[in-house]
């Protein structure tokens, strides 16, 4: 009888195990873990702001305290979209509807609708919105000197992780033809993202390729997710060190891959190595300028960095940065973090390289 149940448990882990390896599992990416990127000076040591940022982390324990587990999306979100709430900021905000997608326009001082950047938040595709990263919306209005169009996409689990992508889509494909003095042909046109809003923003871009529609100059992708099958050595090498992801997903790094393969198919209800919710096994040719921006500390970094050394090999121009010490997508917490002002200006760099003079005819 022992055996019989031995072979039954051994059987019902070898069934998923292979399914898993055949049909889930990515293609081995080790090749592209070099080169290791660009590396900005940002001082040799952590800033004191960033312990500071560090040590703020504790708040998101705080908001889930006490809060039953089906409540616990509803205080992130809310605790997320408060992180600024008392904050002013130097710039206008329209709400508009993008043909059924709720967005909200943002405009710094002179910003002309013309030059447009389409900016897809994060938070796990499960929380976040435009109120919530208004400190990165405001900067990449007045780097670009144009409008910003900040997405409401929807979010998971309510929606299927779908129909953000379709949100996407729709939204750029409005923004074309659309700008806050209402319809008028884009000038300069940017796509850009972090965290899942980065996975979102190269999934973008690589379906403008395939649809023939106007390409962006450039995109920007901070602390990008880019693997859905969770194969990046990095997710189990950085648990420790991130301070931002690894209390939340560093236990789930300790499973075995193939059990996170399955977590990953159900939960997304796409198998996890389909290039629109894995960008980097999808085809990367012919992709605008795209910068990722990435910290040596986090669990992702090595989603960034194969991404760019992947996509570099298929032709394209990408570029990695990354930083030490910092935490996960730390250019929201701008002006405070002179890490985050220094990546900033770096990001102001790439897109003045890549935007049109104003006035240039559209492509």
């Amino acid at each position: 009888m022992l055996i019989v149940l031995l072979g039954l448990i051994a059987f019902g882990v070898a069934v998923p195990w292979a399914i898993a390896a055949l049909f889930l599992k990515g293609e081995d990416l080790s090749a592209f873990d070099r080169p290791a990127g660009e590396r900005p000076s940002a001082g040799p040591e952590p800033s004191a702001e960033l312990k500071a940022v560090v040590a703020s982390l504790s708040g998101i324990r705080d908001a889930l305290r006490g809060v039953p587990l089906r409540g616990r999306i509803a205080a992130l979100r809310r605790y997320i979209d408060e992180l600024f709430g008392n904050r002013a900021f130097d710039a206008t905000f329209l709400p508009v509807d993008c043909a059924g997608v709720p967005a909200e326009w943002v405009l710094s001082p002179g910003a002309d609708g013309a030059r447009r950047t389409l900016y897809i938040h994060g938070g796990g595709f499960v929380i976040g919105s435009p109120r919530s990263h208004r400190t990165l919306t405001t900067r990449f209005s007045a780097m670009t000197g144009g409008a910003v169009l900040a997405i409401d996409y929807r979010l998971m689990p309510e929606h299927r992780r779908m129909a953000g992508v379709e949100d996407c889509r729709t939204a750029y494909r409005w923004m074309l033809d659309n700008g806050p003095d209402g319809p008028q042909a884009a000038q300069a046109v940017f796509v850009a993202g972090e965290s899942a809003g980065g996975n979102l923003a190269l999934a973008l871009i690589a379906w403008v390729r395939d649809q023939g529609l106007r390409a962006p100059d450039a995109a920007v992708a901070l602390s990008p997710a880019t693997d859905g099958t969770l194969a990046s050595p990095s997710l189990r090498a950085n648990r420790r060190s991130d301070a931002m992801l690894g209390p939340l997903y560093g236990p789930l790094a300790r499973l075995p891959q193939w059990v996170l393969l399955w977590m990953a198919w159900i939960a997304n209800r796409i198998n996890p190595r389909n290039p629109v919710i894995s960008p980097v096994y999808g085809d990367l040719s012919n992709l605008p300028p795209v910068l990722v921006h990435a910290s040596e500390a986090e669990m992702l970094l090595d989603d960034g960095r194969r991404y760019v050394n992947r996509a570099r090999a298929a032709g394209s121009p990408a570029t990695l940065q990354t930083w030490g010490h910092v935490v996960h997508a730390w250019q929201i917490f701008n002006p405070e973090l002179p890490e985050a002002v220094a990546a900033l200006e770096e990001i102001g760099k790439f897109l003045a390289a890549a935007a049109p003079p104003a006035g240039a005819v559209p492509r």
